[in-house]
């Protein structure tokens, strides 16, 4: 049975969100979909279905949601301040919505992009096969007050479930692997490049982030004879000052300015949620190495339902039950 989700408040960057649209480059289309479509596969693990069903995208801030029917639901990506009628609810896990409850999302408390996820996934409009907004290509329209989300029918399964998110929400070090044009930076350029703690700066979208650090610009001499060619997610142009720009999931489809690297797509999380001020670095890699990352981090997406485990453990299930903190402030003896 289908159901459904009224938006009561929303913050200013909700939208409906899967995994975008393959295929339209030479049409001038990016692929979009969700900004850290990892919290996408969190989300269904969490569920018990597949990672291409659409969630709500909430960019900094949530909004207050009503259930008018009873729905799973599972909270991913960025941690968000959250309560179910006044009750705090845990993040990166699953809960019941039942009819008539109200969730209300908050802040985030670190990171830039969380997301809320239903049983059976939104029901919405098919464009280009995907229900993905792409408002920087007009297609779809963020969400508001007011709007009513469909959903589709729910198989059903447990809730009450959680999963141990990797830390992508704080900045850290990121893998990238040479661009066509990175030979046209010198090779002190490239070492400083890698050896450089960037900051994200305020100004950044679905687009791309801009990166601020404290030296020079980063120059080529050869980089007005670079024509206008396909660009990707994850390449890391450098305009005519010498400011990097990361490129994200509604990145346009050609450009000219010269890449000195492209993240690769499992770390490009780390740079989507990275947020105003916090600091990131470039590590090169081989691109043998990188193809061997991306199949690691594959395998390990495949693999989360897995790493599910129960909210609240039952004691008898527990082997080394003696090794676990059940009262706040006191463990057992053993320990240092």
């Amino acid at each position: 049975m289908s159901g459904c989700l009224k938006i009561l408040r929303a913050g200013p960057g909700l939208t409906l969100q899967d995994n975008g649209r393959p295929g339209w480059l030479d049409v001038g289309l990016s692929r979009g979909g969700a900004a850290d479509r990892l919290a996408l596969c969190e989300g269904a693990a969490l569920l018990g279905q597949t990672s291409d069903l659409a969630a709500v995208e909430m960019a900094g801030m949530g909004g207050e949601f009503e259930a008018l029917s009873d729905l799973r639901i599972a909270l991913t990506g960025a941690p968000m301040r959250v309560t179910l009628d006044g009750r705090k609810l845990a993040w990166n896990a699953s809960h019941n919505l039942p009819a008539g409850a109200r969730l209300s999302i908050g802040a985030t408390t670190v990171g830039s992009y969380g997301y809320l996820h239903v049983g059976g996934g939104f029901a919405a409009q098919l464009r280009l096969g995907a229900i993905s907004a792409h408002l920087s290509a007009g297609i779809g329209a963020p969400l508001g007050a007011g709007d009513q989300l469909a959903t589709h029918a729910d198989p059903g399964g447990i809730v009450g479930m959680g999963l141990v998110a990797d830390d992508r929400f704080s900045g850290g070090t990121v893998r990238i692997v040479e661009s066509v044009q990175t030979n046209l930076f010198a090779a002190s350029e490239r070492a400083r490049f890698a050896t450089t703690t960037f900051h994200r700066d305020t100004r950044g979208n679905r687009m791309g982030v801009r990166l601020t650090s404290p030296d020079d610009g980063f120059h080529t001499d050869g980089g007005r004879t670079v024509l206008s060619e396909v660009i990707v997610p994850g390449d890391i142009q450098i305009t005519g000052d010498g400011t990097p720009f990361v490129l994200l999931s509604e990145c346009q489809t050609t450009g000219g300015y010269p890449r000195i690297g492209t993240v690769l797509p499992c770390d490009l999380p780390i740079v989507a949620q990275a947020g105003a001020g916090v600091a990131l670095r470039f590590h090169y890699v081989a691109l043998q190495d990188a193809i061997v990352l991306e199949r690691k981090a594959a395998t390990a997406r495949a693999n989360l339902a897995r790493q599910v485990q129960p909210l609240i453990r039952d004691p008898h299930s527990i082997a080394d039950l003696l090794s676990y903190q059940l009262i706040g402030g006191v463990t057992a003896g053993g320990e240092d």
